[in-house]
């Protein structure tokens, strides 16, 4: 018994030193391949951010701006003020409208009215203040394309005023739209703006006054009354 319990202990520590040294050798070469792994793969590394692009915008010259003259637009429509310069193509004549969005249909400023008949269309003659001017009028044939009722306060008959197509522009947008001719003496402007010409082409702001302005083309020797 004595012998076989030397024996036992002797295989024991045998086994131990065994694993221990099998432990060691294992240790030292995991320890190379992880030295080996980091000297041949590079460590991830986040690329740099590119620069972010800057866009000037060309600088307008001024043959463009006299083109173009000046415009604020929002979401593609041009902002204006309760005031802005109107020029009337035709006479070439640069008035001051009221944009009121109240009113249904625009109107301008007109004298002498005459309606008459060439070939076989109801036409309309009538007179225009011009502009800077003591009392001189310029006087316009169009076209009546319709005719519109205005009742009067405390009047029992309804008046029947012309409506005519008119080209025009408000900074740089030209448009052509229809204009009740009426007498505009005792109001303060030639032109007042309805919804028939702001809906869906331009914006108040009620808090400016010529918030654009027409080409520096039209307004040349032209400048109306303020």
């Amino acid at each position: 018994m004595s012998e076989q319990r030397q024996g036992l202990n002797s295989l024991l520590a045998t086994t131990v030193e065994r694993h221990d040294t099998l432990l060691r050798q294992s240790r030292s070469m995991t320890d190379e391949i992880l030295t080996a792994i980091d000297e041949k793969v590079e460590k991830p590394t986040c690329p740099e951010l590119p620069e972010p692009v800057v866009c000037e915008a060309a600088p307008r010259s001024p043959q463009t701006e006299d083109r173009e003259g000046y415009a604020n637009r929002l979401a593609g429509k041009l902002v204006v003020g309760e005031r802005e310069r109107f020029y009337l193509d035709g006479p070439g004549f640069v008035y001051v409208a009221r944009i009121d969005s109240g009113a249904e249909t625009s109107s301008l400023d007109a004298r002498n009215i005459r309606r008459f008949e060439r070939d076989g269309q109801n036409w309309v003659r009538f007179d225009i203040p011009v502009p800077n001017s003591n009392g001189q009028y310029r006087t316009l044939e169009r076209e009546i394309v319709r005719n519109v009722r205005i009742i009067q306060a405390n009047v029992d008959e309804y008046e029947r005023r012309a409506v005519v197509e008119l080209q025009f522009a408000i900074g740089n947008h030209r448009q052509k739209a229809e204009f009740t001719l009426t007498d505009r003496e005792h109001l303060s402007n030639n032109v007042l703006i309805g919804r028939n010409i702001l809906r869906d082409v331009m914006l108040i702001d009620v808090g400016k006054e010529f918030a654009t302005e027409l080409p520096a083309s039209m307004l040349a020797d032209k400048e109306p009354d303020q």
